[in-house]
């Protein structure tokens, strides 16, 4: 197996930025964008996804790097609740929820399997 030398190679990095992505794109939805504040809190929540996995890539020990996945499974949690609440209110559709949440839970188990993977590293 090659060496991961960039947080760029992380699969789950590259899923975190899926989601942002698409995060973004709804938040461009007429209804979705007068809101404020939620517009807001999901695009920084799906950003500190994707940004906690590349800063505990550039850390200088695997406890770090480890915390740092913590940090960002907090905030892709955050992100999935912020998913029901636009829902809720109708701003994006059921079928772009289930594609939403199926990515979140994709980047979810790999992020989760990436720790498991550092617990045994770190002992």
């Amino acid at each position: 197996m090659a060496k991961i030398t960039s947080f760029e190679e992380l699969k789950s990095w590259q899923q975190a930025r899926e989601l942002c992505k698409l995060v973004f794109k709804f938040s461009k939805k007429l209804e979705f964008s007068k809101e404020f504040s939620l517009k807001d809190q999901i695009k920084r929540s799906s950003g500190s996804v994707m940004d906690n996995i590349a800063e505990g890539f550039e850390r200088s020990s695997n406890k770090d790097f480890r915390r740092f996945l913590f940090i960002a499974k907090g905030s892709l949690s955050e992100v999935k609740s912020q998913l029901f609440r636009a829902l809720d209110q109708d701003f994006i559709d059921k079928q772009e929820f289930e594609k939403a949440m199926n990515l979140a839970n994709e980047t979810g188990k790999l992020i989760g399997g990436f720790i498991k993977y550092l617990d045994t590293q770190i002992q």
